[in-house]
This record gives structure tokens, C-alpha cells and sequence, in this order.
């Protein structure tokens, strides 16, 4: 079996040395160029399966052997070598698509972990697949989306993703591990919304026994747990600022320290993020760290939402049918025309998680084997307070967000159901629709416990 081959760019010897020596230690088969003019040359009579570039070089910069590489072979992998603590060029290296970068002085660990991670990639330059398990839909709103994630699948820049609740950024995210170089590893998901804020940092790091009470013994942090692989921040505009502050070292370090310990822990973690929230507003005002959004937000993908991409609805719809009726180990419902002429009218607030909803309660209503626009229970057009353009005075603006609008109806419409039923939450779950677990977490959400 041939051996890998890395093209190493850098002026200096020692730094050429270095990186020779460590890399012929992984049984890698190294070649060198001290100037850009002849890292080019050898990059057309040659192959490589990774290419190492310092930004600064006698004859230009790194950032342009970037641009060039991603121009002529555009599947091989690149990394930059920067001065320590110099993130802009950093930044702007994987904006233009370089798969990774690294700090001087060299961490012998952390350049390993990011040689085995690029070595990963598959050369090939056909469109790799997105299981439709993953990411469902043929519009041309998700297919432009889907091209977005193989092209930044292969990199392993921070990316920021941004839609609407129940748009589907968290199987974005999964779309972009499972296309990636740390596919075989774990893909841990977190709701920064979720953690009480006075054990977040031991829910991030972890702690070690006896660090605080109730540390009965030492914990591993979602970092840890994450390490090799992806981990999603979701709602991350919800994290507090005094932990915005740890989450930013910890990004910029690749590194983490447990609660209680007295040294850090180097993690090599891939870090997506998410949020129904606009991260600019929230930057503007002060409950956002501005170098943290930069840090997170080298690139964006926006998910759309539901009603921008309505021929995917049947598609969808039949998805979800499948697997209820799966589950359920019943035949397969179909949906009546006047059932599917009440979807494609509805405006899917909730998107896509609303959707499924939806189906699932007619799936459960529905009396043999149709399901029918009365199945649905979708409110009368006429009836709805809010739609895409429309000027009530309960316009979602009032509210700052469609997620605040939304909240607010689907407290009141809770509210409403648990005085009807004497606040018995078994009987209000039942009424609504919903499992005793969502029932349990809307309490939560809304502060009805």
C-alpha cells in the first residue's frame, strides 16, 4: 500500500524539519518547498493527499496558495500554519477553504489529530450523497443548501447555522458530520437553552471529584464526550455571557479545563452552531460577546423555511406517514386530496417539526385508512393571527421574533387546555395531541411547572 503524501510549504528550516520528522513518525511520506513558486510546480507533476502552508513565504502568502489550490485540486485538503493568537488570517484561510488551521509554536498532538482528520477526506470530486433520512427534499431552496453542506463538510470550519424552530438545522448539522472527515465519530448535540446556567461549565468541561458539592466523582464534559467528532451548540445565543467567555477560550485554545482540575485537556472537536435567534441583534445588544460571533460565525448556512420550499411538502408528508405507520406496525394512511390541499394552504409557522406534528395526530385521529382535512385539525385560514404580510395588531413584530409570537400563542393555547382539564396533565396531553415527555417539557419551557 503507497504511502501518503504531504506537501509541506515553509520558509523556515527548522519548522520544515520539524514537520518532517513528525510526519514521517506517522509513516507519511513528506515533500518540501520553501517558496510558493516551487510549492505550485510540484503541485502540477504531483499528488498529494494534504499540502501544510506557512502564511508568510519570501514570494507571498499562504492564503494564496489557498485560492490556488482550491482552483486546480480543489479536493486535496489544506492547512495554514499561523502566528500564534493571529485569528483573522486564521479565519480568513478557512473562509476561502482551507480545511483546518494551526498555531506556532506547533503542538506536536493537535497536528496529528488535524493530520489523521484531513487524511480522512475522500479525494473524490463527484457530489457525495445525503441520505435522505438525513436531509429530505428536492426543491431547489434544499438542493442549493445540500451543495452548501458538501462544500463545507470538507473543512473543518466553524459554521453557523441559522433558521427558523423546526426548520431542521439540527439534521443540518448531521448532514455536514456525516459528510466529513469525523464521520466515525460522535456527533453530540446540545441545547444551550437547556442547561441551568450554575452547571453549564461542568456540563461543557467537567469537573473532578470533590470539585464543588455533589461531585461525588470526577464527570465528563460534552467536550470530552465530543472529542474525534462534532459537537452542536443549538440555541447557542442562549449561553450566558459569563459562558460565552469560557466557550471562546476553548474554541481558540482547543482546549478545556474540568472543573477543579489543575491543568487543560487538549480536545480536538469540530464545533457547529445553531440558533432560531438573530445572533447581529443579539450582538447589538450586549447579550451576545462580538468576538465569540466572529469566532462561531466564520461561515453561515441559512435553513428555509417551510413555506419557501412547499413542493417538498409530499414528499415530507409521505416520510413521516412511513415511519408512523412503521412504528405503529399499521398499513400505510394515504392522505386525501382535500387533506392535501389544506397542508399546501397552511403557512407552517413551526416548519417542519410542525408538519410531522401535525401528521402524527392525524395519523393517530384518522379512521381507517385515509386521513382527511378534518383529521388535521388545521385552524381556519381566516382564523389565523399571523401570516407571511399580514398587518393585525398582533403582528409578529410586536413580539421581536416568529418564535416569541409563536411562544406566546402556544402558552396561552396550554394555559387554556390545563384549566380545562383542572391543570391534570395526563388529560391535557391527551387533548393536545402530545406525549407526557413533550407535555413535561412545554411546562418547563413556559415556567408552568
Amino acid at each position: 500500500m503507497m504511502k501518503k503524501r504531504v506537501l509541506v510549504v515553509d520558509d523556515e528550516p527548522d519548522i520544515r524539519e520539524l514537520l518532517t520528522i513528525t510526519l514521517e513518525q506517522m509513516g507519511l511520506e513528506v515533500v518540501t518547498a520553501a517558496k510558493l513558486t516551487k510549492a505550485r510546480k510540484l503541485l502540477e507533476s504531483e499528488e498529494f493527499d494534504l499540502c501544510l502552508t506557512d502564511m508568510k513565504m519570501p514570494d507571498g502568502n499562504g492564503l494564496e496558495l489557498v485560492d490556488h489550490i482550491q482552483a486546480t485540486v480543489p479536493h486535496l485538503p489544506v492547512a495554514m500554519i499561523t502566528a500564534h493568537g493571529n485569528m483573522e488570517i486564521a479565519v480568513d484561510a478557512l473562509k476561502k477553504g482551507a480545511f483546518d488551521f494551526i498555531s506556532k509554536p506547533l503542538q506536536l498532538m493537535r497536528l496529528r489529530n488535524l493530520v489523521q482528520s484531513a487524511l480522512q477526506l475522500k479525494k473524490e470530486t463527484a457530489n457525495p450523497a445525503i441520505p435522505e433520512t438525513v436531509l429530505l427534499g428536492e426543491s431547489s431552496a434544499i438542493e442549493t443548501l445540500k451543495q452548501q453542506i458538501r462544500r463545507v463538510a470538507r473543512s473543518q470550519a466553524p459554521i453557523f447555522i441559522s433558521g427558523e424552530s423546526g426548520s431542521g438545522k439540527e439534521l443540518v448539522a448531521r448532514a455536514i458530520h456525516f459528510l466529513g472527515a469525523r464521520a466515525n465519530g460522535p456527533f453530540i448535540p446540545v441545547n444551550c437553552g437547556a442547561i441551568p446556567s450554575e452547571l453549564m461549565e461542568s456540563e461543557f468541561f467537567g469537573h473532578k471529584k470533590g470539585s464543588f458539592t455533589g461531585a461525588h466523582q470526577d464527570k465528563q464534559g460534552l467536550f470530552q464526550a465530543a472529542n474525534g467528532g462534532t459537537l452542536l451548540l443549538d440555541e447557542v445565543a442562549d449561553l450566558p455571557l459569563s459562558m460565552q467567555v469560557k466557550l471562546l477560550r476553548a474554541l481558540q485554545e482547543k482546549s478545556i479545563r474540568p472543573v477543579g482540575a489543575e491543568e487543560e485537556v487538549t480536545v480536538d472537536v469540530r464545533v457547529l452552531s445553531a440558533t432560531h435567534k438573530d445572533l447581529g441583534r443579539e450582538v447589538q445588544n450586549n447579550r451576545f460577546r462580538q468576538d465569540l460571533f466572529y469566532r462561531i460565525n466564520v461561515i453561515e448556512l441559512q435553513v428555509p423555511p417551510l413555506r419557501d420550499r412547499p413542493e417538498d411538502i409530499p414528499q415530507l408528508s409521505e416520510h413521516f406517514l412511513q415511519c408512523f405507520s412503521r412504528e405503529a406496525g399499521t398499513k400505510l394512511p394515504a392522505l386525501s386530496d382535500d387533506a392535501m390541499a389544506a397542508i399546501r394552504q397552511h403557512t407552517f409557522p413551526g416548519n417542519v417539526r410542525e408538519l410531522e406534528n401535525i401528521l402524527e395526530r392525524a395519523f393517530t385521529l384518522c379512521n381507517g385508512s385515509t386521513i382527511t382535512a378534518r383529521d388535521l385539525q388545521l385552524p381556519n385560514p381566516s382564523t389565523v393571527a399571523f401570516a407571511p404580510g399580514n398587518d393585525s395588531e398582533s403582528n409578529v413584530s410586536n413580539f421581536g421574533s416568529i418564535d416569541d409570537y409563536l411562544g406566546s400563542i402556544e402558552k396561552e393555547l396550554l394555559l387554556k387546555a390545563l384549566e380545562k382539564n383542572r391543570w391534570n396533565k395526563t388529560a391535557t396531553a391527551r387533548e393536545l395531541g402530545i406525549s407526557f415527555r413533550q407535555m413535561r417539557y412545554k411546562l418547563q419551557k413556559f415556567d408552568l411547572d
